[in-house]
């Protein structure tokens, strides 16, 4: 009898699980469902209270509603027994975090709290802590902490003790009410184990912690605030478990609530991009994998530790037992068309699109490669979403330049696809300089999947050939995958994850292989790129930061007088 193992992959605006085969990885189905909340980044749930600029809110309950929805859903379609499903693993944007009281309620689900801002989640792309993050980077600076070199000189205010501290700073109340503040992630495992256990994949790379020395001293956290002296054993934890373990087994109601049976083994909680590695069949160093979406995340693994300049994380044992995994990432990507389709495409792109019956995407994309390299005379910088690697900085902002009275909408189409290949480049280059090999790059998501001028576009800027996966739900295949292996050989498992990387990791047949007259013409343009990167991103004209000053200030006499008129 077949044996089948879930993965479920928690994305932006979604979740999804998908039903895999045991020994084949072929994917049985597949079901989404859209979070119900959406990203809240204007109003809470009651629709009055306003957030702030940066702010991007998630809500708990979505995060069950996926689980309920799509786990009965795929068993369904493929008319699988509970009895035949072994294993099941997570995955999660990361740094998603939420506070959470003595008994695991999430504070937005308490009456006190439920209409307060700082009671939700807090999703990865929440930039309101900014500032607690450049105090933290200056602190750690000018105190020569080690920790910061494995993060390529920054902590990124995407992360949990910057989230965790801006809470501090502007709600104490809600600080002092939380019992723990955790990741998303291992708090749905903990609804369906009953236990809360950390993992070590985003507490490696989100949470400053290392295999070897653990968090932070208690001086450094005491220099940030002397309110954090203890935090690590007030709100954190300092038991922390391997990914590639076992978190548990369904308790009798969560098996009631997906379907399955009680006692089916849980994985430890994982990340979405770190989770999709063995997923492509990578197991050693040397190989890059993109992982592509709203956001990309780059991970590679290596032999040892590394300081690489803006990277997110070198953390041991972060992605592949026994390996060294390292992160960089863009933040804008996906977004960053997103954007452009919803706000800078005239309606008859829009009417020719469905004339032709396809969407907005398609046919810019349709447009964009009929132009030749540098045709349209555009350059871009991608920081739409502020620059994750390698400048860490979220207070960056985007750039067009070369824009004429002639610039069609597919030309910038191109040009922002251009300056996402050139984002990664750069991430590529710096890995590189630093003694951290690749020789192979991989990409995955919707994007990787979907739209072969991106894709080629990537091999022509890096000059290099690109695999594909086979999935359409790489992650997804991962954390299914994780959840064999907690199942382990005994039960139709694995017992690593090495062995489940053989036999279930796909990928495409079809590779793009870098263009060499296109490879010409991207030297000198990624040449112009890393020029404005060096001008825009090192200090040396702050102009973005200014005009965010500015419009700050100007959000706040809006406000004032908006108020006064009530």
């Amino acid at each position: 009898m077949a044996k089948y193992s879930i993965g479920v992959d928690y994305g932006t605006q979604s979740g999804r699980a998908v039903l895999v085969e045991i020994g084949t990885g072929k994917e049985i189905a597949t079901a989404v469902k859209p979070y119900t909340h959406g990203v809240m980044d204007e109003f809470l749930p009651d629709g009055v209270t306003k957030l702030e600029n940066d702010w991007a809110l998630q809500h708990p309950t979505d995060y069950m509603e996926v689980l309920e929805t799509t786990i009965p859903d795929v068993l369904k379609q493929a008319n699988v027994s509970p009895d035949e499903v072994i294993g099941l693993g997570i995955d999660f944007t990361a740094c998603t975090v939420l506070p959470i009281n003595q008994q695991g309620t999430p504070l937005c689900l308490t009456e006190e709290f439920k209409d307060h801002p700082h009671g939700y989640v807090k999703l990865w792309k929440h930039h309101a802590a900014q500032d607690e993050a450049n105090r933290l980077n200056e602190i750690a600076e000018a105190r020569g902490e080690k920790f910061l070199q494995r993060y390529g000189g920054k902590i990124s205010s995407e992360w949990l003790v910057p989230k965790l501290w801006q809470i501090l700073n502007e709600a104490p109340e809600v600080y002092e009410a939380t019992d723990q503040f955790v990741e998303a992630t291992d708090w749905v495992i903990s609804q369906l184990t009953g236990e809360l256990k950390r993992n070590s994949c985003t507490a490696g790379y989100k949470a400053i912690w290392h295999k070897q020395e653990g968090y932070p001293t208690k001086e450094f956290f005491k220099a940030l605030d002397e309110r954090l002296e203890n935090v690590v054993e007030e709100k954190l934890s300092n038991e922390i478990f391997p990914i590639g373990s076992k978190a548990g087994e369904l308790t009798e109601k969560a098996a009631k609530l997906l379907g399955l049976n009680p006692g089916t083994a849980v994985a430890i909680a994982n990340v979405d991009a770190h989770v999709a590695v063995p997923a492509v069949g990578i197991t050693e160093p040397g190989k890059l994998l993109m992982i592509m979406g709203t956001s990309t995340c780059h991970i590679l693994l290596g032999d040892e530790e590394k300081v690489v300049p803006g990277m997110c994380g070198v953390v041991e044992d972060g992605v592949i037992p026994g390996l060294m995994g390292y992160e960089a990432g863009q933040s804008c990507v996906g977004d960053h068309f997103e954007w452009f389709t919803e706000n800078c495409v005239p309606a008859s792109y829009y009417e020719e699109a469905e004339e032709k019956g396809v969407n907005i995407h398609q046919l810019l994309t349709e447009k964009a490669a009929q132009l030749e390299v540098g045709e349209s005379g555009l350059i871009a910088l991608d920081w739409w979403n502020g620059n994750r690697s390698t400048l860490v900085d979220a207070d960056l902002t985007g750039v067009l330049l070369g824009a004429t009275l002639l610039t069609k909408p597919e030309e910038i189409y191109r040009a922002l696809i251009e300056a996402t290949a050139y984002g990664t480049r750069t991430i590529v280059e710096a890995f590189r300089n630093s003694g951290v090999p690749i020789n192979e790059v991989y990409a995955c998501g919707g994007i990787a999947e979907k739209n072969a001028l991106m894709m080629q576009i990537y091999s022509d800027v890096l000059n290099m050939e690109i695999k594909i996966s086979a999935s359409s739900q790489t992650p997804a295949l991962g954390s299914a995958m994780f959840g064999a292996v907690a199942a382990g050989k005994e039960r139709g498992g694995y017992d690593d994850i090495k062995d489940a990387a053989k036999e279930m990791a796909r990928l495409k047949d079809e590779v793009y292989q870098p263009k060499q007259n296109n490879v010409a013409v991207y030297d000198q343009l990624f040449a112009e790129y890393s020029r404005l990167y060096d001008y825009f991103g090192r200090g040396e004209n702050n102009v973005m930061k200014n005009l965010k000053k500015i419009k700050k200030a100007s959000s706040s006499k809006t406000q004032e007088k908006t108020e006064v008129t009530q």
